[in-house]
C-alpha cells in the first residue's frame, strides 16, 4: 500500500503542536500584561472631572486635612465625598466668580450633586472599609499615594488583588502610628528617622515598629487576613 502522508509529516505536525503552545501561551501573557497596565486599571492616569480640583492646592499649599472633606472616613466603609457646602464654606469668600468653579456654585444653587468620577474604584465584588484601615495604623498615602502633590487626582496604585496581598502578607511593612495615619509627610522609622510612640517607645526600624503595633492594634493572623472570605464575601 503506497504511503499516504510524507516522512516530513510528523515533523510539520510536532512544529504544529509547538506553534499552538507558543502562540496561546504568548498571548495568555499579553493579555495579563494588558489586565495590569494603566490601560485597565487607569494607574497613574487622570481622571476628567467636572471641577479640575487640585489635592496638591487644598492639602499640599492649603494644609488641609484629609478628615475636613471625607469626614465618614474614621467611621465608615466609604471615606465619604463633600456636599457642595462643604466647598462653599471657603468659596463663599475667596474665587467667588472663577469660571472654573461655576459648576460648584450651580449646585449650590440648584442642590444637584456634581457627579464625580471615581479615581480608586474597587469591583463591586470586593470588601473594602476605610475605617478598619486607618484604624489598624494604614496611611492614607499607602494606598493613594502623594495625594498632596497632585495637581488632578490619579490612582497611584492598581488597587489589584496582587497589590493588596503584597500589604496583607507583610502588613509589618507598612503600618505607623494611628496619630501619623494622616500624615502626608510621615517618613518610616531609621537611623535617620525616629518614630516615637505615645508610651515613649522609640523605633528606628520599620519591622520592628510594625511587628509592635500588629499586637497593639490587634492584627489578626496572616491567614486570617489572607482568607478569600475577608474581601470576598
Amino acid at each position: 500500500m503506497a504511503q499516504v502522508f510524507h516522512r516530513s509529516a510528523n515533523t510539520i505536525a510536532r512544529a504544529s503542536i509547538i506553534g499552538v503552545v507558543v502562540v496561546v501561551s504568548v498571548l495568555l501573557w499579553a493579555a495579563l500584561e494588558v489586565q495590569r497596565s494603566p490601560y485597565a486599571t487607569y494607574q497613574n492616569v487622570a481622571q476628567a472631572q467636572p471641577v479640575p480640583f487640585s489635592h496638591q492646592h487644598h492639602v499640599g499649599g492649603d494644609g488641609i486635612d484629609c478628615r475636613y472633606c471625607h469626614t465618614s472616613v474614621e467611621n465608615s466603609s466609604f471615606a465619604g465625598i463633600p456636599p457642595t457646602k462643604t466647598c462653599m464654606n471657603c468659596h463663599s469668600q475667596i474665587w467667588t466668580n472663577a469660571p472654573m468653579l461655576e459648576p460648584v456654585r450651580e449646585s449650590y444653587r440648584t442642590g444637584q450633586s456634581l457627579i464625580w468620577t471615581r479615581v480608586n474604584d474597587l469591583p463591586d465584588f470586593v470588601y473594602f472599609d476605610h475605617s478598619i484601615h486607618i484604624n489598624k495604623g494604614v496611611g492614607c498615602a499607602s494606598c493613594h499615594g502623594p495625594v498632596d502633590k497632585m495637581p488632578l487626582t490619579y490612582a497611584a496604585n492598581s488597587l489589584q488583588m496582587e497589590w493588596c496581598l503584597n500589604c496583607h502578607r507583610a502588613p509589618e511593612k507598612f503600618l505607623r502610628p494611628r496619630d501619623q495615619v494622616f500624615n502626608m509627610r510621615y517618613e518610616p522609622p531609621s537611623s535617620q528617622n525616629k518614630v516615637k510612640l505615645d508610651d515613649g517607645s522609640v523605633f528606628t526600624d520599620q519591622i520592628a515598629l510594625g511587628n509592635e503595633l500588629k499586637h497593639r492594634y490587634n492584627i489578626r493572623s496572616i491567614e486570617g487576613i489572607t482568607s478569600c472570605s475577608t474581601c470576598h464575601r
